[in-house]
């Protein structure tokens, strides 16, 4: 573990202040379940952590009709899985945030620490971004939002600037005739990378899907969003037609790497068979939303 200095951010202000006085080697410490691992095997040069999690806007979970959901960027998973507005309203949240890591992990780890670690891999991230979530951004030039499929640039690397942290995570309410899941393949039960996940959110109007977002994890540099698999349902009757070549535009999308969890063939089949499973889920919520 390298020397490693800890001084705790009072406001959203002072730990704006205190990152960007650290420079390149501050980072931030929320639940510490990815960071504080890449500190101990020096993957990351980090010499100074500054905890957030006593900052009230970091914390916590509030649900309105007009205004939509808001999550603050350190709010644990399980207060996240646990609340009742997220549970009714917001399933795929549930289906994500509830396989982070373990039942421990889930005490401390968070969806904007998730974001954030901007694994390609990363569970929470597909499920936010069919969910149309907008991160909120503090930094020495003010706030800032960027939608969640822009967030993350390459593998461990994303939008953010020196002196920025994100704050909390924004989704819009549902709209009528709804439904999104999110799903994922691991080697194992549990406490596993994933080898691929896909999320879907379906629109209907009647019986024709209206809108749609598909996106995938695990199977590109970044997570992606794929329109033109969104676009191959959108306009027509969910069939199974529609969703075979949804899953075949999401398999051409992807580009996976071949490691000792998958090989390529393996994934791009994968990429297929979790979009169809996302696609039927979305579907079976929106039918029993409306």
């Amino acid at each position: 573990m390298q020397a490693v200095k800890y001084v705790r951010a009072a406001s959203v202000q002072d730990a704006v202040r205190l990152l960007q006085d650290g420079g390149a080697t501050a980072r931030v410490l929320a639940g510490g379940t990815d960071v504080i691992v890449q500190a101990r095997e020096r993957r990351r040069e980090i010499r100074l952590f500054v905890d957030v999690k006593h900052i009230k806007e970091l914390i916590g979970v509030s649900y309105s009709a007009r205004g939509g959901l808001t999550i603050g960027a350190a709010t644990p998973c399980y207060q996240i899985y646990g609340d009742a507005n997220v549970r009714q309203r917001y399933p795929t949240l549930v289906d994500a945030s509830s396989v982070i890591g373990g039942t421990a992990i889930q005490g401390r780890a968070s969806l904007g620490g998730n974001l954030c670690n901007s694994s390609p891999a990363g569970d929470g991230i597909p499920a936010m971004i069919v969910l149309e979530g907008v991160a909120n951004i503090a930094g020495p030039g003010g706030e800032r939002t960027v939608a969640i499929e822009q967030f993350c640039t390459g593998p461990g690397r994303n939008v953010l600037a020196a002196g920025e942290f994100v704050v909390s995570l924004h989704f819009p309410a549902p709209a009528a005739h709804s439904g999104a899941r999110w799903m994922r393949f691991i080697p194992r039960n549990e406490m596993d990378i994933a080898v691929v996940n896909a999320a879907s959110q379906l629109r209907f109007d009647g019986n024709r899907v209206s809108w749609a977002r598909i996106a995938l994890g695990a199977v590109a540099p970044t997570p992606l969003l794929v329109a033109e698999a969104a676009a191959a349902v959108v306009g027509k009757p969910l069939s199974d037609e529609t969703i075979a070549a949804a899953a075949a535009a999401a398999r051409s999308a992807a580009t996976p790497i071949a490691d000792m969890r998958g090989s390529i063939k393996q994934r791009k089949h994968l990429v297929g068979v979790f979009t169809e499973r996302t696609l039927r889920g979305a579907a079976e919520r929106a039918q029993g939303a409306q």
